[in-house]
């Protein structure tokens, strides 16, 4: 792809920067331009930087600044890092940054970036079926936007807010979703077994359910959730008995908003 930088420099390879690595050279990134910094680098990714010819962990000073540097450590990781990989970070270098919390300014206050995006995928990205919440700031030209574009949508959909104070909601939402979803998971199978269900069946049941809905709610995009919702309830049935409690005032909208607003919370907490 045309949009694809030509020299990038990726530091924090774990599971997300993993997943990102891996869906960047499956879409044609020329792995010669790579270079990879992660001092506990995963088996997975030293064969994987083996076989497609990106460079792991090499002599720093052998690095010239690249078109994108991309950020995958955690947040409480950039103080520390931050001396480390300044020097990656040339005049028209753009900083790609997904950690949590760490803002634009956190940013720019500790590497000579002139240009930043900051994007929070999920980890279904592993998969290729990622959602990212991306921002650009003011120093972002319509080249380096289009670039970040095509590196996110490497690994799924990406959305782009007009406002940085939206990316601890995106955060929230569908950065920590993926674990209310799994939770969800858990507790349906649980309340199986407390309707008499073995375990293993009831865990598998729940699993199905999750991943055959999400299905549909991929194949059949253009429905709302709520359509879809209303599709599979005949009154006065058993989806409609059950709906009653999930959606009763103090139901899973109240539960959701309130777990929403404590990830939301959380985000903010991590800047700094």
């Amino acid at each position: 792809m045309s949009d694809l930088p030509k020299s990038l420099v990726l530091v924090g390879a774990g599971k997300m920067g993993g997943a990102m690595l891996e869906g960047w050279l499956a879409l044609g990134l020329d792995a010669r331009g790579v270079a990879v910094f992660d001092p506990y680098a995963s088996p997975g990714i030293e064969t994987l930087c083996a076989a497609r010819g990106a460079r792991l962990n090499p002599p720093r000073e052998t690095v010239a600044p690249p078109e994108v540097l991309a950020l995958a450590i955690k947040p409480q990781g950039l103080d520390a890092a931050a001396p480390e990989i300044a020097g990656f970070v040339g005049p028209k270098t753009l900083v790609v940054s997904i950690m949590a919390g760490k803002t634009v300014a956190n940013i720019r206050a500790r590497l000579p970036a002139k240009a930043v995006v900051r994007a929070m995928p999920n980890t279904p990205a592993a998969v290729g079926r990622g959602v990212t919440g991306a921002f650009p700031d003011a120093g972002v030209s319509p080249r380096q936007r289009a670039m970040a574009d095509a590196l996110l949508r490497a690994i799924g959909g990406v959305e782009w807010v007009a406002d940085e104070a939206l990316i601890d909601a995106v955060t929230a939402v569908s950065g920590s979703g993926p674990a209310y979803v799994f939770y969800m998971v858990e507790c349906m199978a649980a309340a199986g077994v407390a309707a008499g269900l073995p375990d293993d069946i009831a865990l598998r049941l729940a699993r199905a359910t999750v991943e055959g809905s999400g299905e549909l709610l991929h194949r059949d995009a253009g429905t709302p959730a709520g359509q879809l919702r209303v599709n599979v309830t005949s009154p006065g049935g058993t989806t409609a008995a059950a709906l009653g409690v999930l959606m009763a005032k103090d139901g899973l909208a109240p539960l959701m908003e309130r777990a929403v607003a404590a990830a939301k919370r959380r985000a903010g907490e991590l800047s700094g």
